[in-house]
């Protein structure tokens, strides 16, 4: 008598694949399994609602399993899958870029803040640095479209994701990209930009082996590796950007939760600057510096 080989349901893997998840200690070991089961079947996380009682086939089910495979080599999901959403748009990602952050977002949200409204009469030039997969300055793009937006990164593999993700969204012709470390293609004395921001590596070196093995194992290192202390990239972009700001023109950036005194005191050396702001993220931790260049703002 044969046995009768199990019916592998939508609902039934992600029961089994969700508690498989947990036991490694996976962390969102549900949302995981939902977004990898999606990928393998092309539908929506929402579609896995609607079909929980349709069974998989052996195809289904072997393309699942060599995605589970790779979460449990703790692999990122974004990488596993190509994608990760940021200010609500759907992102590329490969191991060149580093895997868009919601805290990121809080920089966004206060760059916004600080921008012409639409609909003013007013254009801005802003510059990110280090765009990696380019989710800062495309949310900026969306949300105002009036100004000029530049963008540069070091490596020429992160920017053409980067132009990717512009290309997907309807942006190719509001960002230029270049490639380019930090300041180094930029002429200095032309003062062109009202804003900079930019989310540098600033993750101490000798602290980046005790990350998640996700972050340690599986993102570019050197958009994590912030030197001995974490600050040698912020020092760097605090001590030139008011060379490159219009007067009254704003520098901001992410940093660690913990070094918003080291920011602080680097700010505060800078003498360009008139103010320096520390803003918390929506887990209440310092996250942003916020300096702005003196003289009146400039249009």
């Amino acid at each position: 008598m044969q046995t009768r080989e199990p019916v592998w349901t939508i609902l039934k893997v992600l029961q089994w694949t969700t508690s498989y998840f947990k036991s490694l200690r996976i962390e969102g070991p549900r949302m995981a399994a939902e977004i990898l089961l999606a990928h393998a079947l092309g539908l929506s996380r929402i579609d896995l609602y609607l079909r929980y009682d349709q069974p998989l086939s052996a195809e289904e089910l072997a393309e699942y399993k060599a995605l589970i495979k790779r979460r449990a080599k703790r692999e990122p999901v974004a990488y596993i899958v190509g994608s990760k959403e940021f200010w609500s748009m759907e992102l590329a990602v490969t191991t060149d870029v580093l895997i868009p952050r919601p805290e990121t977002e809080c920089l966004v949200e206060q760059a916004i803040e600080r921008m012409p409204g639409v609909g003013q009469d007013i254009v801005w030039n802003v510059l990110e640095l280090g765009t990696g997969s380019g989710a800062i300055i495309l949310a900026l793009a969306a949300e105002r479209p009036q100004n000029r937006y530049f963008a540069s990164d070091r490596s020429e593999k992160a920017l053409r994701i980067a132009g990717k993700n512009a290309e997907k969204h309807g942006l190719a012709d509001s960002v230029r990209f270049f490639v380019g470390d930090w300041f180094a293609p930029l002429k200095p004395e032309a003062s062109f930009f009202n804003l900079i921001v930019s989310n540098p590596p600033y993750v101490a070196a000798g602290e980046i082996s005790g990350l998640e093995p996700e972050v340690r194992d599986y993102e570019p290192r050197f958009a994590l590796d912030g030197g001995s202390d974490g600050l040698a990239s912020l020092s760097l972009l605090i001590g030139r950007a008011s060379a490159f700001l219009k007067s009254g023109g704003y520098l901001i950036l992410e940093m660690g939760y913990d070094q918003a005194a080291g920011v602080e005191s680097a700010a505060k050396n800078e003498k360009a600057f008139e103010s320096v702001e520390i803003v918390k993220d929506y887990a209440g931790l310092d996250r942003l510096a916020i300096m702005k260049k003196r003289g009146t703002a400039v249009g």
